[in-house]
């Protein structure tokens, strides 16, 4: 054990599809543990086909597989069922995320895995979690944003809810999860038994949004947009994000746009003294944030230290001389994707080498042979589950 793999030595099975299971093993792996990817033969983990195919992977599949060891099994036969429970003996973690239901029929809900492996810690990750109402209905992060609240309040200046586009509920429920886990096996030293955790993209969307839906619900339900100078504004030649809050970031902020009779009104000092006049300061800023660049509104609210950026597209982030120099996103190749590919590095952990088995995501099955090999399975054994179809190998 060591901080750069505290988790060496664990074993984990993942048995997980799209990007919140996933995505929380492959932090696992990239602590160190040895996380075998369970997949279907046929499509594999579904994520492989979401957006532009590089070989058998995608720009989901990829991050939240790389450091993992695949093997492709059909559950359906029993003689597949019976690999993995081979597989999963002597497992610290499993994780899964079918709905409700579907892995209890398949023979693997928690109370079948947990009286094989009794110190085992089973993650389930669902939609809507494991009882309720709602619990069997399929769903993915738009519908949980539209659910949770998320959509209403991320209104454009057009007043229509908006959703956001990058997987914020998908991640943030494998960041969530992965921080249960991580407490679950250091108190696992002390205890007889593992234990069930449940997870799903609503607790975690609701977590996520803790501030917004704890000031909504105290305000009756209200929407609350910006209060000027914070939020998004237009200039000469592009967009930038400005955001001022306390009182000496006002008086900074109307130097800058050279505006003394704001800075002396006492009433805009604070956000809660603009806000009944939040359309009359707008009024003013907007029109006038126009009529120069980004790069010359940025000079000066960086001379008065008010916190701002410009709006960046990914590629233009990527770019950024601050990103490069604070080590931020490593580059690294992965096969069959034709150039470099930015991997952001992890909090606490060393940066991704380009070749390192860390950054590589694998293809379906690809080490299917090896993996059933060290379960103590004959090559003979391995040929029959090939020619019956139950195991792909890559």
């Amino acid at each position: 054990m060591s901080y750069e793999a505290p988790y060496a030595g664990l074993k984990v099975i993942d048995v997980s599809q799209g990007v919140a299971g996933p995505y929380c093993a492959m932090m696992l792996a990239q602590y160190g543990a040895n996380v075998i990817k369970v997949e279907p033969t046929d499509t594999g983990d579904w994520a492989r086909g979401l957006g532009t195919k590089y070989g058998d992977h995608t720009a989901y599949s990829i991050p939240a597989n790389i450091g993992k060891r695949s093997i492709a099994l059909d559950l359906k036969p029993e003689t597949g069922r019976a690999v993995l429970w081979r597989l999963i003996r002597d497992a610290d973690v499993f994780v899964q995320g079918f709905r409700p239901g579907v892995i209890d029929r398949l023979g693997f809900g928690y109370d079948a895995v947990a009286a094989r492996e009794p110190r085992i810690l089973y993650l389930s990750v669902s939609g809507f979690g494991q009882k309720g109402p709602l619990a069997e209905r399929p769903a993915m992060d738009p519908v949980l944003q539209a659910y949770t609240g998320m959509m209403s309040e991320n209104r454009g200046q057009d007043g229509i809810p908006h959703r956001i586009p990058f997987i914020s509920i998908d991640m943030s429920t494998a960041i969530y999860s992965f921080s249960a886990v991580a407490a679950a096996l250091l108190a696992r030293q002390h205890e007889p038994r593992g234990r069930h955790i449940d997870s799903s993209l609503m607790q975690a969307a609701a977590g996520l949004q803790v501030v917004r839906l704890m000031s909504s619900y105290l305000e009756d339900g209200a929407v609350r947009q910006g209060i000027p100078p914070s939020g998004v504004y237009q200039t000469k030649d592009g967009f930038m994000s400005i955001t001022v809050v306390r009182p000496w970031e006002w008086e900074g902020y109307c130097e800058a746009v050279d505006q003394p009779a704001f800075g002396a009104n006492e009433h805009y000092r604070t956000p809660a003294g603009r806000e009944p006049h939040a359309a009359e300061i707008d009024s003013v800023l907007r029109p006038l944030l126009a009529t120069d660049t980004t790069a010359a509104w940025s000079a000066k609210f960086t001379e008065h230290r008010i916190m701002h950026e410009a709006l960046n597209s990914y590629p233009a982030f990527l770019k950024q001389p601050h990103v490069a120099e604070s080590g931020a996103v490593a580059w690294t190749h992965h096969p069959h994707v034709p150039q470099a590919i930015p991997l952001p590095n992890l909090i606490g952990m060393p940066p991704f080498q380009d070749g390192s088995p860390r950054t590589v995501a694998p293809s379906k099955g690809e080490h299917g042979v090896a993996i059933l090999t060290e379960h103590g399975y004959a090559q003979s054994e391995i040929e029959q589950l090939i020619q019956a179809g139950v195991l792909v190998t890559g």
